[in-house]
């Protein structure tokens, strides 16, 4: 089941144009699945204007949305209320990491994983404990994933995890997650941004654990985590640190960084799928504040997350 209403106060990251005349593309801070405005749409022009207007004030907007069509279905103004709560909980994260563009056709899995040779990133720095094997990782991905809602509970955690809905709720997932593998296993944890912001891209993934379907979305998220992996050879004994991720929407276990990356340009549910860029950050990173990928939102209190988990608790991905 996917709802044909979904009411929420919303950020413009982007609009853009369809081609053929088909609509216009509404992408949104704190969803990731694409939207868009219909040609069709009853006072089309004037909800473009307010869609426009919001994005150059970077104004919040409450916006009725058709996720199983993936439309936008109203554009109002919000209250001075809701925006004053929306203002209040919007908590930016403090000296975020760059964003990098890339060409995942040419990444090299051989060396690109790598955390102390390729992927010397600053958000590392923060914290030293990092998990010390490849069991381990795989332990925290069961445990994680055993806490979806699609299974029988209740789960092992205050809120089970909406696996079974990857249309969109990345960014509580991955927060939740978060919260799992740094308090319950006391392990280091980052998050990984991946992009389809250059026009005319998107990420394309074919759901494959939940009914083969295509999913489309702007951006995603999951955190990634550095696993100790020890190579046995007859002269010796190597030890590496491999960035690994995540994500039991999309995998049966923790995949290299590389591996999530390319799974999401998936051709055969669009030809313009294309990652264009990504980005690793602090764990507290929750969702992106612009289309860019250079600013961040955080959710220190799981307010957010809760709320969105509870959202998508019943949903399914395919029809």
């Amino acid at each position: 089941m996917r709802p044909t209403k979904e009411t929420g106060i919303l950020t413009v990251a982007a609009l853009r144009e369809q081609k053929q005349g088909r609509g216009i593309e509404c992408l949104f801070n704190q969803r990731e699945q694409i939207y868009v405005l219909p040609a069709r749409m009853a006072q089309r022009e004037a909800s473009l204007g307010r869609l426009r207007e919001a994005l150059d004030r970077d104004r919040p907007l409450k916006l009725v949305l058709n996720p199983r069509e993936g439309t936008v279905q109203r554009v109002d103004t919000p209250s001075d209320r809701e925006v004053q709560t929306f203002e209040q909980e919007r908590i930016v994260l403090e000296k975020p990491d760059k964003t990098r563009r890339i060409d995942v056709s040419k990444i090299d899995p051989t060396s690109f994983n790598i955390v102390d040779y390729y992927l010397k990133v600053p958000t590392f720095r923060l914290c030293t404990k990092v998990i010390p094997s490849y069991k381990v990782a795989k332990d925290i991905f069961d445990f994680c994933a055993a806490q979806s809602c699609h299974l029988p509970g209740p789960p092992a955690i205050s809120q089970c995890i909406p696996f079974q809905y990857v249309r969109d709720g990345c960014f509580a997932r991955a927060h939740k997650m978060r919260q799992i593998i740094e308090d319950k296993y006391g392990y280091c944890s980052e998050k990984v941004f991946s992009f389809a912001n250059q026009d005319p891209a998107t990420l394309a993934v074919k759901a494959g654990k939940w009914g083969g379907c295509c999913v489309f979305w702007w951006y995603h998220v999951a955190p990634l985590v550095r696993v100790r992996i020890q190579l046995k050879f007859p002269f010796g004994t190597f030890q590496l640190t491999l960035a690994m991720v995540i994500d039991p929407g999309m995998f049966d276990k923790p995949v290299l960084l590389s591996t999530w990356l390319g799974a999401q340009q998936d051709t055969s549910c669009s030809a313009l799928a294309r990652v264009t860029m990504y980005s690793i950050q602090p764990s507290s990173a929750y969702w992106p504040l612009n289309h860019a990928g250079t600013m961040f939102g955080t959710d220190p209190t799981y307010s957010s997350t809760h709320t969105y988990l509870t959202l998508y608790k019943n949903l399914t991905t395919c029809p």
